[in-house]
């Protein structure tokens, strides 16, 4: 069995991640030769320290689900051998299944509708061997999350760079990556779960509603282990980041504070030192090629009329990176195990949304499934997907409600806007044209009316993937102003990127550095931008800028859930308004290069009857009928 499983596995031809690597050519070919023997030897360990009963997942689960199946994921020392009793009311063995590789077995269960909460033995047997039992936890529900929408306000943390709250987590033993060194942007940095924690009072008065973490799940992975997108198991927070207790002590510190928490998610693919690819269960888990075979990035083979077919698999079926696995998401059983590790850490945790990585690439029949079933257990629950494409229309596609016929709903309630997030960096550095500087951002907000719900799309500025917006804009402090302000009062979900209100910068090629620790989050460091005394005059007036928008925001409904009416741009100048039956706020925006005066008649079907507009950064009143505006600048008016 490993030699069969290895022979494909080295079939991957899986690669040193060369992102990381300044080794030579002939000092790369050493190093995988390397890491293959080590990852065989590892296999070889694996088989034969394996236990008899290594892990059943979910651990546990919980009474009272709409769907009353539940899937087991066994995994032991020739599991397969064993017969499987159990007895508890309202619990039904449906099945037992086996496959290929005699060390899984999946036990499926019924949870009827009335069963109660407790504790059950599972009961493994072989003739001439001693019986073994497994205590099985059925829970009572305790999520009601309200989900995340566009009253809130998403900060984006990556754990390893926020904050380290724990040094003793720092490095663990045993663990394959055992670099740390905050000098590489490639290696670990220490931050953790407890940092984060540690810093909930900052970012509630900055504003904050709603963390969105890189993922916590564990990636034991050899190399660039840090970002969390290679995940080695599905039940367990990373080791150095803390564990799952400790995560839900921060899910639950925010929701005391009234915030929310995202969970980030990859369902396309998995970390190559996951147990599921180094032991299978069977080799349709994963798309298997004769050699490594790594996906086209071309979204558009999957709603091209005129698309070849191997194209579309091409680009859903090859891996995404050399050390990604790809999973195989027509298996009934993959598709299941995937789904319950969600719904079982919406309830775990306490979650209130998720975000979808890598959307685009994933098996879109089974993603409406997926979507189906979280909406019908949560119904309050909210996802969105990322969707780094090009054009309005491309993006919508991925987007629930059969809008641009798709002939297909994919259930997806909203996606991280990349369109909107170019539309603004043309618009601030773009030369005023007929398609050019901000009537692209007037163009694709009049292209919302292809999607079901734009409200529910995520805004943002920058992220990990991408440059720094303080850099985008050349470090223009006026341009960056005008992105917030964008930001803060657009339609959708605003989303910030750790250190964006502190003005930190760096862009994503060739060296990455957009990934920087936060200054102050470690012991040591020479200042602490956590705190009004750490940042630098220019670092408070951005902190203050952003705070004073994102909380004025907050209790504001005419930002969050006003309707949105826009004026079409005239010589660089554009004007839109958020309103609802109480208030209205006026946006203004100078993309010039000289100051402007704005005569504001033209505007009178949603200025009416209202003559000043008190400034929400300033708090200044100003007559509202002709308004001096300076060079590259945008103003944000509550009509008085």
């Amino acid at each position: 069995m490993l030699g069969y499983y290895f022979a494909k596995f080295l079939c991957f031809n899986i690669k040193i991640n060369t992102f990381a690597c300044t080794l030579t050519k002939y000092k790369m070919i050493k190093k995988l030769i390397f890491l293959t023997l080590l990852l065989s030897a590892q296999a070889q360990i694996i088989f034969a320290q394996l236990k008899e009963i290594e892990r059943i997942e979910p651990m546990n689960w919980w009474v009272g689900f709409k769907d009353q199946s539940l899937q087991l994921l066994v995994r032991g020392n020739q599991i397969a051998d064993k017969t499987i009793t159990l007895s508890y009311p309202g619990v039904k063995l449906v099945s037992v299944q086996k496959v290929e590789n005699p060390n899984y077995l999946f036990i499926n269960l019924q949870i009827s509708s009335t069963t109660k909460s407790g504790t059950f033995p599972i009961v493994f047997t072989k003739k001439g061997q001693k019986q073994i039992s497994y205590n099985y936890e059925l829970k009572s529900r305790t999520n009601h999350t309200e989900g995340v929408t566009n009253k809130d306000f998403i900060y984006l943390i990556m754990p390893d760079r926020f904050a380290n709250g724990d040094l003793s987590n720092d490095k663990i033993n045993g663990m394959k990556d055992q670099s740390f060194n905050r000098d590489s942007i490639y290696y670990r940095h220490g931050g953790d779960i407890k940092g984060i924690i540690d810093r909930l009072p900052y970012l509630q008065d900055l504003g904050v509603t709603t963390l969105w973490l890189n993922p916590v799940l564990e990636n034991d992975e050899f190399l660039t282990s840090y970002h969390g997108y290679a995940n080695t198991e599905n039940y367990k927070i990373d080791r150095r980041f803390g564990n799952n207790a400790l995560y839900k002590t921060l899910v639950d510190e925010c929701h005391k504070r009234g915030m929310k928490m995202i969970k980030d998610l990859v369902h396309n693919h998995i970390g190559d030192q996951h147990f599921l690819f180094l032991d299978p269960p069977a080799k349709d888990w994963f798309h298997q090629w004769l050699k490594y075979t790594g996906t086209t990035y071309k979204d558009q083979t999957l709603f091209d009329p005129y698309a070849a077919t191997a194209d579309k698999k091409l680009m859903t079926d090859g891996w995404f990176d050399h050390h990604m696995p790809d999973v195989d998401q027509n298996n009934p059983l993959v598709k299941k195990y995937i789904t319950q590790s969600h719904i079982w850490w919406i309830e775990y945790a306490g979650l209130d949304g998720f975000r979808l990585d890598t959307y685009a690439y994933n098996d879109k029949v089974y993603m409406a499934e997926w979507a189906k079933t979280i909406s019908t257990e949560f119904p309050k629950f909210t996802f969105f997907g990322e969707t780094w494409v090009n054009g309005t229309a491309n993006q919508v596609f991925f987007t629930e409600g059969n809008t641009v016929n798709q002939h297909f709903n994919t259930g997806l309630q909203g996606v991280t806007d990349f369109q909107t997030h170019f539309a603004i960096n043309e618009t601030l550095n773009g030369k005023f044209g007929w398609t050019d500087g901000v009537n692209r951002l007037y163009s694709v907000l009049a292209s919302d009316y292809q999607y079901k719900d734009p409200t529910r799309n995520v805004l943002f500025l920058d992220n990990h993937d991408i440059s720094r917006f303080y850099s985008v804009v050349g470090e223009d402090f006026n341009k960056y102003k005008s992105g917030i302000i964008l930001l803060l009062s657009l339609r959708g979900i605003p989303q910030m990127y750790y250190g964006t209100e502190i003005l930190m910068k760096n862009y994503a090629n060739p060296d990455g550095k957009v990934r920087e620790d936060f200054p102050g989050g470690w012991l040591g460091d020479k200042s602490d931008k956590f705190t009004e005394t750490g940042r630098n005059a220019k670092e408070n007036e951005a902190f203050n800028f952003v705070k004073k928008l994102a909380n004025y925001r907050k209790s504001n409904a005419v930002l969050q859930t006003g309707k949105m009416m826009q004026f079409v741009p005239e010589k660089g100048i554009y004007v839109y308004f958020r309103y609802n039956k109480d208030k209205t706020v006026m946006v203004i925006m100078n993309t010039n290069d000289q100051a402007e005066e704005l005569q504001t008649a033209r505007f009178a079907e949603r200025i009416g009857k209202y003559k000043t507009g008190m400034n929400i950064i300033t708090d200044e009143k100003t007559a509202i009928g002709k308004v001096q505006l300076a060079a590259k600048t945008t103003y944000i008016f509550e009509l008085q």
